[in-house]
């Protein structure tokens, strides 16, 4: 018999559904039959659209079929080494691509809310040492996903946007009345809901936990993100059962890991060497000492050659971030000149260095000390800062240590000068944090005084060992080293794409 159907006009249908009801109105079906095309339709979770939508949108690189195909034809052209470990992992990651393929984990139809959501694929933890193409393997894999709604973030940022989420839901409750009760409620599960609604993949790089605040809510957070269909492809330099190793209160995390490992696979890429520091021509090196009288100044003429090219004039800058106004005594335009002081011995963090990674291409970083266990908060904010510039592909990085050696001073050659490093000798960057000299750690004896911690049992927890910093500090140093070749420099003009 004929079949009639009726679709309201504020119901909304993927291209795939609406190709199922041409059928519906333009065949004669069997009730059975039509039940069973519906059913198909709406079943899968997949959207046309979306593949159209990526396609017309020329995000895909041409040329190639998908990622391994990119990496394969890169090593052909020499621009790329063969790398086995690199190449296993990236026939894997081509194969999630291929099955993300449409792939959505919201309601494309009508008809798809009455039906069992489609079963997300999982997703992968790839690990590995420093330098060896994790981060390169995860963007290429991104690069090629079919999909608009997917996010490539930094694991810091990403967290900061939830706690940011997190505060705007508990303002916007009722306030409590005065005598009564407040009715506890958790915001956990919201947020997540609605980040899966924004996105069915999220790509992070150097996943790693070292705040508690973080590590108390990633359970609960990741649970329900995989609960809502949301595939995960993270980078790393630890294992997941690593992760937040001796942290404060990890007896609370350790559940979170086999959530991490439920959902996603463990692909470890370590082929032993680092690609960050191969001899690769440089961008040009100048050494300096700080003890010299020209440092500074040779520092103060880059300055003044760079910000006589800016429409702006020399002046203090005040960022506002989120609600906080965070000084810079020096910038030019989109030149900041900083001191190490200024950026990391004082309460600043990874929203701040974002912000200026937004709005700054060249930044200079003066004085850096020598950086013992006494100064692990400094240390942290250093490895939190260069990630923040190395991310966000900053191209000019101009850096005066103290004693550290091996710190880059670079300006690119899209402001008429060649790429160079300018390089403090004392010290060479991989000394720059060291666990030796300082020994009074005021304020760890205090902190563990207040915990109730006996001062043996407490040593172990990386708060207080710095163990989590020096681990952290073998990603700056590769990226530092990166930083300064030329290579990097001219890799596809990164910064530019950002809007400053």
């Amino acid at each position: 018999m004929a079949v009639c159907c009726y679709i309201p006009l504020s119901v909304k249908m993927s291209p795939s559904a609406l190709l199922g009801f041409s059928c519906v109105l333009t065949k004669q079906y069997s009730s059975r039959h039509l039940l069973k095309s519906l059913t198909d339709v709406c079943r899968r979770g997949y959207s046309v659209e979306a593949q159209q939508t990526a396609e017309e949108s020329g995000a895909r690189p041409a040329g190639f079929r998908g990622p391994l195909d990119h990496y394969t034809g890169l090593i052909r052209d020499g621009s790329l080494r063969e790398d086995e470990h690199q190449k296993a992992v990236m026939q894997t990651l081509d194969q999630l691509h291929k099955t993300l393929r449409g792939y959505s984990n919201t309601q494309m139809s009508f008809f798809s809310k009455f039906l069992p959501k489609p079963k997300a694929p999982k997703g992968y933890y790839i690990y590995g040492d420093v330098g060896t193409g994790k981060t390169m393997v995860m963007d290429m894999f991104y690069s090629y996903v079919e999909t608009e709604k997917k996010k490539r973030v930094h694991f810091h940022g990403f967290m900061l946007d939830v706690h940011k989420r997190i505060h705007r839901l508990k303002q916007s409750m009722p306030k409590r009345k005065a005598g009564k009760m407040a009715k506890s409620y958790d915001p956990i599960a919201p947020i997540a809901e609605e980040i899966s609604e924004e996105a069915c993949l999220l790509c992070f790089d150097e996943f790693q936990v070292t705040d508690i605040a973080d590590a108390m809510i990633l359970k609960q957070l990741f649970e329900n993100l995989f609960l809502n269909g949301v595939v995960v492809v993270a980078t790393s330099n630890r294992p997941p059962e690593d992760l937040y190793k001796n942290g404060l209160q990890r007896v609370n995390f350790v559940p979170f890991i086999a959530v991490l490992q439920n959902y996603c696979q463990t692909l470890r890429l370590d082929s032993g060497i680092d690609y960050r520091r191969m001899n690769k021509p440089s961008a040009g090196k100048v050494y300096f000492l700080s003890s010299e009288p020209d440092g500074e100044a040779t520092l103060d003429k880059m300055f003044d050659e760079l910000a006589f090219k800016q429409n702006d004039i020399t002046r203090p800058r005040v960022l506002n971030v989120n609600n906080r106004k965070v000084r810079l005594n020096k910038a030019c335009g989109t030149i900041a000149d900083c001191t190490f002081e200024e950026l990391c011995d004082r309460p600043v963090g990874a929203s701040d260095y974002l912000e200026i990674s937004r709005l700054f291409d060249t930044v200079f970083i003066r004085r850096i000390p020598l950086l013992t266990l006494n100064k692990k908060s400094q240390a942290r904010r250093l490895i939190t800062l260069v990630d923040a510039l190395y991310d966000h592909k900053v191209k000019r990085s101009f850096t005066l240590a103290e004693t550290p050696n091996r710190i880059a001073l670079v300006y690119d050659k899209c402001v008429s000068f060649q790429v160079r490093v300018v390089i403090l000798a004392d010290h060479p960057l991989d000394d720059i944090f060291v666990h030796h000299g300082e020994h009074g750690h005021d304020e760890s004896h205090i902190l563990m005084d207040d915990l109730g911690l006996k001062r043996d049992e407490a040593s172990s927890l990386s708060i207080f060992s710095g163990e989590e910093e020096m681990f952290a500090f073998q990603r700056t140093v590769s990226r530092l080293t990166e930083m300064q070749t030329e290579e990097y420099w001219l890799e596809g003009d990164r910064s530019a794409k950002s809007q400053v």
